[in-house]
């Protein structure tokens, strides 16, 4: 077991150092609510009913709703100024005969242990007094930020504290019947205890058994060796798929300058120089050609521009030849 507290009972001048422990455990099969179809667990999301928003942990605060629409919100800082002169002590207000408190008080029940060799002793003479005097000590004692009365007793040789409602918060059992001057004979009343008298025993509460629950973790037994089970994924990381600079990019660039009405390539290319890999500015160049159509047609411009150079000097003897013979030509027509 883990303790969940650490004090110290306090009765006059004694202080008996102890750790709390819970006494009790529920056994009942607790269920997960899951999507029929694949088993997978429904969330629940914090969302606050004005604006719809989804509310972090550290975005809620307590509040008491004073009716007509109106809330009071208290915060962490309000709780602390609130007086708990019991936070670390288990105060010792009396001891009282067991049988005056009624168990609808009881609500929780702790295990004390001495905390520390020097709180054995102390502790041991208290438990020994307890059950001496046959009274149980009640208490005051506060508990997840909540001053709550209680009591400590003596179970199987170990300090119990019970944690107790406050007299307000049982209700009054307030039922028409009670009202009524109903009558009963004395033959019945003796029927009903020859009845009550019958059917004595001692407790052992050892012979009774939760059946039902016993019966539903049959259910889940079968279903588990059937393997009726539905195998939940895996939660891993999830793999960060390639990307394509270049393409990734490209698309930046033509984003933003859809966004600045096609501001000029050369700024877009300056915006992306962030990235890891280095980024060449955008220029304005020829249509690209693959390498093999690039080499042949090179190959054509230089034949072309050789032959032009050949040619160029007969060029210009024709057309000298032209000049000179244009005038007779005329002078023949005349």
């Amino acid at each position: 077991m883990r303790a969940i507290w650490k004090g110290a009972v306090s009765f006059g001048l004694v202080s008996i150092s102890v750790k709390l422990y819970s006494a009790t455990e529920e056994k009942d099969i607790r269920f997960h609510q899951v999507h029929r179809a694949d088993g997978g667990r429904i969330k629940y999301q914090r969302v606050c009913s004005l604006d719809g928003e989804q509310v972090s942990y550290d975005q809620i605060a307590k509040g008491f709703d004073v009716g007509g629409g109106e809330i009071v919100v208290l915060t962490d800082d309000d709780f602390k100024n609130l007086p708990l002169t019991t936070s670390r002590a288990i105060e010792v207000l009396e001891f009282v005969p067991n049988e005056q408190i009624d168990p609808i008080l009881y609500d929780k029940a702790y295990f004390l242990e001495p905390d520390g060799a020097a709180g054995v002793k102390p502790y041991l003479l208290l438990r020994e007094a307890l059950a001496h005097v046959d009274r149980v000590a009640v208490v005051k004692v506060a508990l997840r930020q909540r001053e709550t009365l209680a009591t400590v007793r003596v179970h199987e040789g170990v300090l119990v504290l019970n944690t107790m409602l406050w007299p307000d918060e049982v209700r009054e059992a307030a039922f028409d019947f009670l009202d009524d001057d109903l009558k009963l004979r004395p033959q019945e009343i003796k029927m009903a205890a020859s009845l009550v008298d019958s059917m004595s025993g001692d407790f052992h509460p050892e012979e009774f058994t939760d059946q039902y629950r016993e019966a539903l973790q049959q259910v889940i037994d079968v279903k588990i060796g059937k393997q009726d089970t539905v195998v939940q994924p895996t939660t891993e990381e999830p793999i960060a798929p390639t990307i394509d600079l270049m393409a990734a990019l490209r698309e930046s660039v033509e984003r933003a300058r859809a966004a600045r009405g096609g501001a000029k390539p050369e700024e877009k290319a300056a915006e992306i120089k962030g990235t890891h890999a280095t980024v060449t500015p955008i220029k304005k160049a020829k249509k690209s050609v693959p390498a093999k159509e690039a080499t042949s047609a090179g190959s054509v411009r230089g034949a072309a521009s050789t032959a032009k150079k050949s040619t160029e000097p007969a060029k210009a003897a024709a057309k000298k030849t032209t000049a000179k013979k244009t005038p007779a030509k005329k002078a023949k027509a005349a």
